[in-house]
């Protein structure tokens, strides 16, 4: 089944929620308006739907291969690749300075969305360019900007993040790759290094890699780490490649999905030491490389969405198709397509309303991400900048989980034929196992939620958010609508449950940390669950305008049935998910380990 971008969703909520012509009053994206954003993703969809979509199931029966440290990547990825690069996608959101295109990340993440649906293991190589351009700019020298930006955001070369290893998984305080100072300023850097996506292929010239080191003496634990460039070619002082750099591919891993999508072994220094340039300042490569993982958490939240649509697309198309007995209010005396049974439509719905709320929580946090990088106004921007920053493990976090839920129920729609996997079904699920996991699992955005984001304020940030939510529900019972009263009755009882777990958290995290981290993950999705409920209502009370005006009747009807969905059937569990929080850590962690 063809991939087919959902372009007046995304529409729907870059105009509406995000307020893309408001983003468009800010200096420098006085040419991003709502215009602007449909030119950009009509014709992102036509490049994805046309030449990457086609290779997603290619990728999974013939994935990357390694033999003698060289990756071979799935025929077709190099030329689509390439198109790619030419098309000006890797620089969309990047500086006009670098040759890049300047536009808004509310424009940018939704055409993260369209190539993520395409191809999520094709989608990977330009998510680590993104992160990479990111941290070059916050931190590299001019003379770094100088002779990687250009190439980087013109997707002539790509990018990887390094900082796993075999000892060092999430806790990066015991990263043992040794940097050793040289006499003409660079540094000789040799260790070994593990998932690297991309950290090997054949679709570009070179490879700029971020790398995590410990220069020798620096102090033990997160204090002594440094970020380091080691490309894989050297690069010449008037820009040409020379010599090949002492980093190399040992092995590839063979994973449960995203298998076009190369995850190296890197060996650095075994024959003398791999050339690095420092990043920055010594001791601070982990504040460095903060930038590149925040980045990448967003994206990778965008991913779960991403997989999600491309699951639902296909459960609905085959729901249609599939003839499997007779509808059970009599309505058709012959076996029927599946779509009309009940609990088909309830999975499908579901598919939907997570989808779709979490789509447009996403959204809303790129427009602050824009207004709190941009915005003159410094109060605004202050603002901006905290509610970003709190939506990040949630977009992450929640948009990853749910994912998994979403693909379940692909296959589930599908039935027998869901488990087979020439149906296509499958792939969605297994690529999607990976997204709660990399890139800090859902545990580690928990614990950022928790103690950064909820504790260390005192709740404050929270309970703003929940200011604005009252302000919606205040706007909904001005309504007469049945959908808008049925959504007010979820949301008013979901933000006061949310609140209720903020007070629990900001009020014990130091007194009793077991009691608040048990229930760390169960706050994350709640807050999710939460926040894309508020974004459904919103999209509820401008929907039910459209619809009155008599503008593109079929698709509003549409958004306010699925908000009212995900209100009774979604965010209701939130109030209960509140309860174990605040009452149930003691059953968390009472069992004697023994015991277990």
């Amino acid at each position: 089944m063809s991939y087919t971008a959902p372009l007046k969703d995304m529409l729907f909520d870059i105009k509406h929620l995000a307020n893309i012509d408001q983003i468009a009053q800010i200096p420098g994206f006085e040419e991003a308006g709502f215009d602007t954003a449909q030119a950009v993703l009509e014709e992102c969809a036509r490049f994805n739907e046309g030449v990457v979509a086609p290779l997603n199931w290619e990728g999974d029966r013939n994935p990357s291969s390694w033999k003698d440290g060289t990756v071979t990547t799935t025929p077709g990825f190099k030329q689509a690749f390439k198109q790619y690069a030419e098309g000006g996608w890797q620089g969309l959101q990047h500086p006009a300075e670098f040759g890049g295109q300047g536009l808004p990340k509310t424009i940018g993440a939704a055409c993260g969305e369209i190539l993520n649906s395409a191809n999520l293991a094709f989608a990977l190589c330009p998510l680590l360019t993104d992160g990479a351009i990111e941290a070059l700019l916050t931190a590299g020298s001019d003379e770094l900007k100088a002779t990687y930006l250009e190439n980087l955001v013109s997707g002539k070369w790509t990018g990887t993040m390094n900082l796993t290893e075999p000892q060092a998984g999430s806790d990066l305080a015991v990263v043992r790759t040794k940097a050793e100072p040289m006499p003409d300023g660079t540094y000789k850097v040799s260790g070994t290094k593990i998932y690297i996506t991309y950290g090997e292929h054949d679709m570009a010239e070179n490879i700029v890699h971020l790398v995590l080191a410990r220069v020798v003496g620096a102090p033990e634990g997160v204090k002594g780490i440094s970020l380091f460039v080691c490309p894989k070619f050297m690069v010449n002082k008037d820009g040409s490649l020379g010599s090949r750099n002492d980093v190399h591919c040992v092995s590839i891993e063979h994973k449960l999905g995203i298998k076009a999508s190369p995850t190296a072994v890197l060996q650095f220094g075994d024959h003398g030491g791999a050339v690095g340039y420092l990043v920055g300042q010594e001791n601070r490569g982990l504040e460095y490389m903060f930038i590149m993982m925040n980045a990448a958490r967003y994206a990778v939240g965008v991913q779960g969405i991403a997989v999600a649509e491309r699951a639902y697309q296909k459960a609905v198309a085959y729901a249609k198709d599939r003839v499997q007995s007779r509808p059970v209010d009599g309505s058709m005396n012959v076996s029927a397509p599946i779509i009309h049974h009940p609990d088909v439509k309830r999975m499908l719905m579901t598919m939907r309303g997570y989808t779709e709320g979490c789509r447009a929580m996403a959204t809303t946090a790129a427009a602050a991400y824009d207004a709190s990088h941009h915005h003159p106004d410094a109060d605004v921007r202050k603002q901006n900048q905290a509610f970003y920053e709190f939506m990040v493990p949630l977009v992450k976090g929640y948009s990853t989980e749910m994912s998994l839920e979403v693909t379940s129920l692909g296959v589930q729609v599908h039935g027998g034929m869901g488990f087979i996997e020439e149906t296509g079904a499958a792939q969605y699920y297994r690529d999607a196992r990976i997204l709660p996991i990399y890139e800090g699992t859902t545990a580690i955005q928990a614990n950022d939620l928790v103690g950064r984001k909820t504790s260390r304020d005192g709740g404050q940030t929270a309970k703003a958010i929940a200011a604005q939510i009252a302000v919606t529900e205040g706007e909904l019972a001005r309504r007469g609508s049945a959908a808008a009263k049925a959504v007010l009755k979820h949301l008013t009882a979901a933000r006061e449950a949310f609140v209720k777990v903020v007070e629990f958290i900001a009020g014990n995290t130091k007194a009793s940390p077991n009691a608040v981290f048990a229930g760390s993950v169960p706050y994350l999705m709640l807050a999710g669950n939460v926040i894309a409920g508020w974004q459904m209502a919103r999209a509820l009370l401008v929907a039910e305008d459209e619809l009155a005006a008599g503008v593109d009747t079929a698709f509003m009807q549409a958004k306010i049935i699925t908000a009212q969905f995900y209100a009774e059937h979604i965010m209701s569990k939130v109030p209960g998910i509140a309860g174990s929080i605040v009452e149930g850590a003691d059953s968390v962690t009472a069992l004697a380990l023994e015991s277990f």
